[in-house]
């Protein structure tokens, strides 16, 4: 249902009335009310009626001028919960209209928001408008974007002011262009001096970051007594056994832990694998020490002159750091105290003990006898005997190596060695031989023969691993010592095996 109200002025009487049409099948139709709007909205207009659901003229009823129309006689409030609301566009707003006479409410109408056009009557009907096609209603001299529900009018890029008049958007160039021109060339000078200045910078930060890593390295080398060792290796052994702190860092991946392959108290030894694929074990000091200072020269220089199977190989060192590096080849197979000290009943089997025992003992044969210059190792155990994959023994860690010449029987010195290998007739004399290193050499063989470790505290006070065999053996209780998978795999003698 709505009404329609109008005025009727004829032979100078002025009337309003209203007229309510209701016709279900054409109301819903939603077109129809635009159409209705539209007509009762001209000058002149007669009254309006439906019938046989077409809307026409009402005859004998002239209108001039129709005042207005609306729904119903409900308020927007009322009339947006009933089931016939006639705002059904989404952008559209409902408008209540007052009595001018009373000011109650005389029905409602409906009408698209600002910037949208259409049929607020139907569904999707209110559609937004393209004010940028529209100069005449929505003037815009600049730059215009519509948007939805409204436009956006601006000046061109280099101009300001207001693009809704007539050259409202003058150019800024000629009253800024000195200026800007003037303002760029000091922006580009000013620029080219600040880049000068930090090339010249970055140039001497780098030539004095060199300098002083030139000055440390000749500080270090000379305090390593890196002139000593040139001194006591021939020059050119010397030079290709020289290592770059950097080669060592890219070896070692900058000496991570994932690398450690072990060490003990003072140093620690890591894995690393040198630029020309050669896997090697590098020795780095804890701490500084002027005596293992002293002991890294003199493995060094020991190392360099001496070539057998059976001792470790010595590729280098390094000398550019606070803690000097030794190089050695990677023996992957641990020590012979990690094998023979486990917890599982079978250790190595005789026939390999006996092997190492054999090559540990040409080793040390080579050492005192064969090299230009009699070296005893002062440090013979079961920890510095590595073994490779194929269990063959190499001699390690000669720091505390003593050369003694040719025509000596021997020397004195501070004793130096690891407890319960040591030789008492050197603890108590401190008179070095090659004997000290056969007396320790002595302990090793016990120690493949009982799988005991010389240090671990023996039942009667005061007793050493030594003197406990010793004792056993002049009882000829020696099976009672002995490791039982000596016993049982000893019994035959090993082929092949030189006495």
């Amino acid at each position: 249902m709505f009404l329609i109200k109008y005025t009727v002025e004829e032979d100078n009487l002025t009337v309003n009335s209203s007229l309510a049409l209701v016709e279900e099948k054409w109301w819903s139709q939603k077109k129809n009310v635009m159409a209705l709007q539209q007509a009762v909205s001209s000058d002149n207009t007669s009254l309006l009626g439906v019938s046989d659901g077409v809307l026409h003229n009402i005859p004998g009823a002239p209108v001039r001028t129709a005042i207005s129309w609306v729904f119903s006689n409900l308020t927007c409030g009322e009339a947006i919960n009933s089931s016939d609301f006639g705002c059904l566009s989404d952008n559209s707003e409902c408008i209540d209209h007052l009595e001018p006479d009373a000011g109650s409410t005389g029905g409602y109408t409906c009408r698209c928001w600002r910037g949208y056009e259409g049929n607020p009557y139907e569904r999707h009907g209110c559609q937004d408008i393209d004010e940028c096609t529209n100069q005449g209603e929505y003037p815009c001299y600049g730059q215009c974007t519509n948007l939805i529900g409204s436009y956006n009018c601006t000046c061109p890029h280099g101009t300001t002011g207001n693009p809704r008049k007539l050259n409202g958007c003058p150019s800024t160039k000629s009253a800024k262009g000195k200026f800007s021109g003037f303002a760029t060339v000091i922006g580009i000078g000013s620029g080219l001096g600040i880049l000068l200045i930090i090339l010249v910078v970055l140039f001497l930060r780098k030539n004095i970051i060199a300098w002083k890593a030139k000055k440390s390295r000749a500080f270090f080398f000379k305090q390593n007594r890196g002139l000593l060792l040139q001194r006591l290796v021939d020059k050119d052994i010397a030079e290709r056994m020289i290592f770059s702190l950097e080669e060592l860092e890219k070896a070692t991946s900058r000496f991570d832990m994932a690398r450690k392959l072990g060490g003990g108290g003072h140093s620690t030894v890591y894995k690393g694998i040198l630029s020309d694929q050669r896997v090697v074990a590098i020795k780095k000091s804890k701490v500084v020490i002027q005596r293992e200072t002293d002991d890294f020269i003199n493995e060094v220089v020991i190392l360099s002159q001496v070539n057998h199977r059976n001792v470790v190989k010595l590729f280098g060192c390094c000398l550019e750091t606070e803690v000097p590096l030794l190089v050695y080849e990677f023996v992957s197979n641990g020590t012979l105290s990690d094998h023979l000290h486990v917890s599982t009943p079978l250790s190595l089997p005789w026939k390999d003990r006996l092997r190492i025992a054999l090559e540990t003992s040409r080793c040390l044969a080579y050492l005192h006898s064969a090299a230009s210059v009699s070296i005893v190792h002062r440090d013979i155990k079961s920890a510095n005997i590595l073994l490779d994959d194929r269990l063959t023994a190499k001699v390690s860690d000669f720091g505390a190596s003593r050369g003694i010449s040719i025509d000596q029987t021997g020397v004195t010195t501070a004793v130096q060695g690891t407890f319960g290998y040591l030789d008492p007739e050197y603890y108590h004399t401190r008179r070095l031989t090659e004997r000290s290193d056969v007396y320790s050499f002595g302990v090793v063989l016990v120690e493949l023969l009982t799988r005991k470790k010389p240090c671990v505290h023996m039942s009667s006070p005061g007793a050493s691993l030594t003197a406990e065999f010793t004792l056993r053996v002049n009882q000829e209780k020696l099976f009672e010592m002995l490791d039982q998978q000596v016993i049982e795999e000893g019994v035959k003698k090993p082929k092949n095996l030189q006495s």
